[in-house]
């Protein structure tokens, strides 16, 4: 609670000391990068897409899977509901998809769509100006920087030096004053990119590599993992010090070296939460992400290391053609925490390219109301207990038996409303073909409550069953066919969505056990996945 306390405290005077920089008596001092010069360009890996050229000069913009129809009209200038589609157009990663374009028309289009937002953005506003959208325009201008430049008046290119400037000395000042710790990583990111391309002979950018380093082992864990544990954000923050981590290498320390191994384990770790079907699990706001920006990203990074391995609260099996991802339920600290979801003892699961069973994912960025609604532990795969969710400040534990495959995860986060504890023990067998699980109720005083154990089958996946038959057959998109036998409670069948970036909410089917917490004794409910031959 304390630490609580202090983090709000903390927060408060970084929001108040931030709203006095942004004052407009003193937002004229930022222009004090106004007449430097960009000489440089940083790198892109992130694939390029030729057909969305001409789809935006159509005036159709995808962006974060999202397609909007402008009518011709400008992007900059229409109300959209949907907050990931906004944060793409303002982030101008789409930008990537002209970088090898030739045609002088196209080159002029993106030029002419950077100037349309200078005109109507050029100036704070504190949605546009955010810390982390900001920073992800520098880089992906700096990404960019030819294509910007070349064919441009005078004129043009000056106020878009002037612009560029202006925003790089905004991170300056209002970096070390972000309330949130990823503003300020992000900051720090893009900082160090603008230093490295500011062709001034005092450019400075071992220290702007120290600083980011600091950064991120302020907000890294000794795994690699992102202190949200959010497989998404881990991602986009990865997509981001792929691009400066050369720059990084140009400078010969130790702050450089530590810089570069901190961005191994970042990318180790996100490959450790990405399923067999490869994408990464639905865990704290982590859903569908695009796969060829994955795939570009994470062939950056080492070499993959697959294996069984407890990683900043989560564990993971891998065995054969199989993965297990399991979430421990562990709390992300005060401002790290704002994707947090109830998916305590929840896991999902692939074998080879199919997704068996996973959660529902966030709610959809044109649905913010749902927000809480699908972060519950009824949205995961994980036992609850009369649809409630865990307490937050309950406590747990996770141990790891790696040469047999087997993952025990425990918590009490049940224990003082409910009187139970509960033990959730998963197991891989035959080479993956088989997935053993156990829930057990620990008594720990007065009992109540009914515990459910929800399964939410991935899209595509029908259910076959027959009513006499102690038995459910599960048929995969690829024709597979898996077996799943349960006791120690009773089965039914209802409605599920998974989030699609693609298509929205994609109707599924959930499989439920259901069982007495509150009876005399302690239960434990029973149940094999196993996939049938051939």
């Amino acid at each position: 609670m304390a630490g609580r306390i202090g983090f709000a405290a903390r927060r408060a005077a970084l929001r108040f000391a931030d709203t006095v920089v942004t004052l407009p008596i003193l937002r004229w001092t930022w222009r004090g990068l106004a007449d430097d010069a960009f000489a440089r360009e940083l790198p892109e890996y992130r694939p390029a897409d030729r057909d969305a050229v001409r789809e935006m000069m159509a005036g159709r913009y995808l962006l974060a899977s999202k397609l909007i129809e402008t009518g011709g009209a400008s992007p900059f200038g229409i109300d959209v509901d949907h907050q990931d589609w906004w944060l793409n157009l303002h982030g101008f990663a789409w930008l990537r998809h002209f970088r090898d374009v030739r045609d002088n028309g196209e080159r002029r289009f993106a030029r002419t769509l950077v100037l349309d937002w200078i005109g109507r953005e050029g100036r704070f506003s504190r949605d546009t100006w955010a810390p982390a959208i900001t920073a992800q325009r520098v880089l992906n201008w700096l990404r960019h920087w030819p294509l910007l430049l070349e064919g441009a008046t005078p004129e043009q290119a000056k106020t878009i030096q002037r612009v560029l400037g202006t925003q790089v000395q905004s991170l300056k000042l209002r970096g070390r004053l972000a309330s949130d710790p990823i503003d300020a990583l992000y900051a720090a990111i893009a900082l160090l990119g603008a230093e490295y391309c500011d062709q001034d002979d005092k450019a400075d950018v071992a220290l702007r590599v120290e600083r980011l380093n600091a950064e991120l082992v302020r907000q890294v864990d000794a795994d690699g993992l992102h202190l949200s544990r959010n497989p998404k954000l881990q991602l986009q923050l990865l997509a981001d010090l792929v691009t400066v981590r050369r720059v990084a290498a140009t400078v010969k320390s130790e702050a450089s070296n530590e810089l570069g191994a901190q961005i191994d384990r970042m990318h180790e770790s996100l490959d450790a939460l990405t399923l067999s079907s490869g994408e990464p699990v639905y865990f704290n706001g982590c859903g569908q992400l695009p796969h060829d920006v994955l795939i570009a990203i994470q062939s950056n990074g080492p070499a993959r290391k697959r294996r069984s391995m407890l990683l900043g609260g989560y564990g993971i099996l891998r065995d054969g053609d199989a993965v297990v991802v399991a979430d421990s339920g562990l709390a992300p600290p005060p401002g790290y925490d704002g994707e947090l979801h109830a998916s305590g003892l929840a896991f999902e699961f692939s074998h080879g390219s199919e997704l068996i069973l996973g959660s529902c994912g966030p709610a959809p960025a044109d649905l913010p109301e749902s927000k809480a609604l699908f972060s519950q532990g009824v949205a995961h795969s994980g036992p609850t207990i009369d649809a409630e969710d865990m307490s937050a400040s309950g406590s747990g534990g996770m141990t790891l038996n790696a040469p047999d495959h087997m993952l025990t995860l425990t918590s009490d986060g049940y224990a003082k409303r409910f009187g139970v504890e509960i033990e959730r023990q998963l197991t891989l067998i035959w080479g993956g073909m088989t997935l053993v699980g156990q829930d057990r109720i620990i008594r720990k005083g007065n009992a109540s409550g009914t515990l459910s154990v929800r399964f939410h089958l991935a899209p595509g996946v029908m259910v076959r069953r027959n009513r006499d038959d102690g038995i459910v057959r599960l048929v995969l998109p690829d024709g597979a066919v898996w077996s799943f036998l349960w006791e120690g409670a009773s089965l039914r069948e209802e409605e599920s969505v998974r989030q699609s970036a693609y298509i929205g909410l994609h109707k599924t089917r959930q499989l439920i056990l259901d069982t007495d917490a509150g009876s005399g004794t302690d239960a434990e409910v029973s149940w094999i996945l196993t996939r049938e031959q051939d």
